[in-house]
This record gives C-alpha cells, sequence and structure tokens, in this order.
C-alpha cells in the first residue's frame, strides 16, 4: 500500500515484476493507461465513477494503512530506526527479535476482560 506519490508507471511496473498486486490510489485527474487490462485502469474508473477514491478504499481496504503505519512507528520509536548488525542474516534475526519484544510489550499492555453477566 502506497499514497498518490506512488502511482506512476515505474511503481506499478516493479511490483508486477516481483508479483505484487500495487494497492495506489491513483492521482486526482488521472487518465486511463494504454494497457487495457491494468490493474491501475480499474482503480481510474472506480475514481471517475463514485468522484473520489473512498469507494475503491474500501473495497480494497487501503484504510488499514494507517494501522500498518502506526506499527512501523511504534516499532521505531521503542526500538531504534535502523539495525545495528551488518550481515543480511544477522539483521533477519535482530529484527525478529525486535518484533517479538515489540508484539510481548503489547501484550503486557492489553487489559485484561472478563465476562462477568
Amino acid at each position: 500500500m502506497a499514497d498518490g506519490a506512488y502511482d506512476t508507471r515505474y511503481c506499478h511496473d516493479a511490483l508486477l515484476r516481483k508479483k505484487i498486486r500495487p494497492l495506489i490510489p491513483p492521482r486526482g485527474g488521472a487518465q486511463y493507461w494504454p494497457d487495457r487490462y491494468h490493474e491501475r485502469n480499474y482503480t481510474v474508473a472506480n475514481q471517475r465513477l463514485s468522484g473520489s477514491n473512498d469507494v475503491w478504499k474500501k473495497q480494497v481496504g487501503y484504510h488499514r494503512r494507517s494501522v500498518a503505519k502506526t506499527a512501523i512507528f511504534r516499532f521505531k520509536t521503542l526500538m531504534d530506526d535502523h539495525l545495528s548488525l551488518y550481515g543480511y542474516d544477522a539483521q533477519v534475526g535482530e529484527a525478529m527479535a525486535m518484533v517479538k519484544a515489540l508484539n510481548k510489550m503489547t501484550l503486557l499492555g492489553m487489559p485484561n476482560s472478563i465476562r462477568i453477566a
């Protein structure tokens, strides 16, 4: 998921090469691309029919992007905004340890609910 700044042919093609479905809202006044069946043309059609991107955003769950952004912000704030180890495998392990610690902290902060009636 990305915002409209990434609504470029280069970004869409890079995602499609990696077999990733782009969830990028088109910019205002976006035109159809020559590729008749391009995923973006569907999004542009939705934008034109409804007058905004709101309908498309609800259909694809785009509003969950804010949840992901909040999680990344929490991760960077509590842990650090960079990894300290150099090797790729070491960085993967470091990131996994950080995620595990963040999940544990989140779990500790959750209330214990008990049904009374």
